[in-house]
């Protein structure tokens, strides 16, 4: 499956997409980057002053390309088709130990723990540009491909 059409079948838009690209998929897990934009909207009141990129922010950024990302490509060969992706996120635990300003480009890897029952657990780490670990974590979400368009 091309990235492109992983990315294609995201249930995001701007300004809730927080994946640019991805480097590489696999079924044991992903790699992908975004840019944080320097107007994003959220940087006007998080802090006054010395804006960062909000630690929910930055878990959503992890799920989106280290959970769904991986999730559209582990459904590839779903017999549903490509009909409305259905998506949850139950569960994630993340260590935030570096902050993230505005216009970073930063690089998240995912790591498959276990795919069954339509459920998807990773662990999940973020990197900047330097290469230094931003944040860590497990995610743990529910997905599959609803074919019933309504």
């Amino acid at each position: 499956m091309p990235y492109e059409e992983i990315l294609d079948q995201l249930p995001y838009t701007e300004p809730f997409l927080f994946v640019d690209g991805l480097n590489s998929v696999s079924d044991d897990g992903t790699e992908g980057f975004y840019t944080f934009p320097v107007d994003a909207y959220f940087y006007e009141g998080h802090f006054k002053n010395h804006p960062v990129t909000p630690g929910v922010l930055l878990t959503e950024c992890c799920a989106q390309i280290g959970l769904v990302c991986l999730g559209i490509f582990l459904l590839k060969d779903d017999d549903k088709g490509y009909g409305n992706l259905l998506v949850a996120m139950s569960s994630a635990e993340m260590e935030y130990l570096a902050p993230v300003f505005p216009g970073e480009k930063v690089t998240v890897t995912s790591e498959k723990v276990y795919f069954r029952f339509n459920k998807l657990k990773c662990q999940v780490r973020m990197f900047n540009a330097q290469k230094e670990l931003v944040c860590k974590g497990t995610i743990s979400g529910m997905i599959k491909k609803n074919s019933s368009e309504q």
